[in-house]
This record gives C-alpha cells, sequence and structure tokens, in this order.
C-alpha cells in the first residue's frame, strides 16, 4: 500500500486462503522465507506506525512476532509510498508487513490483528461534547479539518461539510511533514473546529502536542461510506505456510498485541462496532 495505510484505505475485498493440496510445492513456496530472522518491510518515519528508532506500535508488534518465534528482528526500510511493496516484499528482501488493509490484492493477508475506524477530533471545550457523527447538526458551520483523497473527505462532502473545511495533503514525505501533526495542532490553536483521521493516527496524536484532544470513532457515518477496516499483516502471495505460521501467533499473542494498540491510544472496535477497551485473547 501506500500512505493509503496511514491516512486511507482502498476498497476491502475477502482474501483469498489459497491453501494448496500439494505439500511438496508448499513446501518449495515456504522456503522464500527466511526462518533464522522475522525480516519487516516498515516505513522509517511513520509515526504511529513505525520508524528506525522502532519506537511506532507496528514495532513493537513486530518483536512480539519475532519473541514467539524466537528469531531477532530485522528491517528493511523503504518510504510507504508508491512502489513500497515491489520494492520490500516482493523483491525478497523481506518477509512481512506488519500493517496492511485486509483485501490488499499485492500480498496475501493474514487474519487481521486489529479493527479501527475512521475518527472524528475535536477540542474537548468547544461546545462539540457529544458529536459522534459528522451530520451532527453541531457541525454545520464548522471548519473542518480533512485529508484529501481519503474516506474522510467522502463523509465530510456527503455531510455537506466540504464548503469550509480545511484540506490536509495525502502524499507527503513523513520525514518532513505530517498532517495529522498539523491537523490536530491547528485544532488545539482554533485553526479547525475539527477533523477526521484513521482512527490509530487520530488516537496517537491526540495525545501529542498539547491538551488532550477528544476521539470518536465515526461508526454511525458507516452508511455514508466505509469508516471501519481490519488491518493485518501481508506476506507474499504463495506463501501460504508462512502465512498459517503467522496466524496462530496473532491467536497465541493476540492479547499482548491488544495491549500495544491500546497503549498508542488507538481506537479498537469489534465486529459490532463496540469499543474494545481490554486486551483480548
Amino acid at each position: 500500500m501506500s500512505k493509503s495505510l496511514s491516512f486511507a484505505f482502498a476498497t476491502c475485498m475477502l482474501a483469498s486462503l489459497g491453501i494448496s493440496s500439494a505439500p511438496a510445492v508448499e513446501g518449495h513456496r515456504s522456503d522464500l522465507v527466511n526462518r533464522k530472522v522475522l525480516r519487516v518491510c516498515a516505513d522509517p518515519a511513520n509515526m504511529p506506525f513505525s520508524n528506525t528508532k522502532q519506537e511506532g506500535f507496528e514495532n513493537k508488534i513486530a518483536e512480539i512476532i519475532a519473541d514467539e518465534l524466537g528469531v531477532p528482528v530485522e528491517y528493511t526500510w523503504f518510504p510507504q509510498a508508491m512502489g513500497f511493496v515491489r520494492s520490500t516484499l516482493l523483491a525478497k528482501r523481506c518477509d512481512v508487513i506488519i500493517g496492511t488493509g485486509q483485501g490488499d490484492s499485492e500480498v496475501l493477508n493474514t487474519n487481521h490483528l486489529y479493527r479501527s475506524a475512521y475518527a472524528l477530533v475535536y477540542r474537548p471545550d468547544n461546545g462539540l461534547d457529544g458529536v459522534d457523527s459528522v451530520r451532527d447538526p453541531r457541525l454545520k458551520g464548522k471548519r473542518m479539518g480533512v485529508v484529501i483523497s481519503t474516506p474522510a473527505s467522502t463523509l465530510v462532502a456527503k455531510a455537506g461539510l466540504m464548503g469550509n473545511a480545511k484540506p490536509y495533503r495525502l502524499m507527503v514525505d513523513r520525514r518532513y511533514d505530517s498532517p495529522a501533526e498539523e491537523m490536530t495542532k491547528d485544532i488545539r490553536e482554533g485553526e479547525v473546529d475539527a477533523g477526521v483521521l484513521w482512527g490509530p493516527i487520530a488516537g496517537y496524536f491526540a495525545n501529542k502536542g498539547g491538551d488532550e484532544l477528544v476521539v470518536v470513532p465515526l461508526v454511525k457515518d458507516a452508511k455514508d461510506g466505509r469508516t471501519g477496516f481490519r488491518i493485518t499483516m501481508g506476506v507474499r502471495q504463495s506463501d501460504h505456510e508462512w502465512k498459517r505460521q503467522l496466524n496462530d501467533v496473532i491467536r497465541k499473542r493476540q492479547a499482548d498485541i491488544d495491549r500495544v494498540l491500546l497503549e498508542y491510544g488507538v481506537p479498537l472496535i469489534d465486529e459490532n462496532n463496540k469499543p474494545i477497551t481490554e486486551p483480548h485473547g
């Protein structure tokens, strides 16, 4: 995926399980994976997901996976822009992408690590307490922050709020620019009244750089466009045995994974769009 992992996700479809019936072929496929080290494909500057200091929650999840497998972690760093999957995973420079949207056609998806949603972000003292939908009348006439070309922009447009919106760029080099940090700064300073961000990003930056902001998953707005997405790990299409092994790890360590996500402020939701506030598994 491109920077859409951070701000937007393409329309999801069910990924194929693709289990081979030929053990010899399956064994050959699994040989593409280095079993002596967990080789992770990651962005070097994409907090809260990952960075070269290994401070992101995907870095922490990689450590959990490696601990369960009993191997060290090794990174291939590459900006998560156009060509990311081709230049890393498909080039066999690494064996897993920790976070990718379920249904990404470039990869074979594992079971999902978590489910989250786009979220509304606002100050707790500006008359919007209790707002949980972009269609709430209290948002009429308000200046909304929105990252262009994302599901967030669709929601804001359908709610009739785009005319007064402040746009933020989607495709940036995160080493130098951070639209989410810019938006949350503008919300704190009153430049915009509220904004819509991908949940993991909203939850992280709402607690950085000043007073804590309100973060509300927009599960009520699903009728205007998909707001909730499952996030999986991604492996090569041929690596079915590797996928199954990672699924086993997810099942065993789900509680540890949830704990990391909650610590980073990721707004987790279950299949019924109810909030998850305690580790499962």
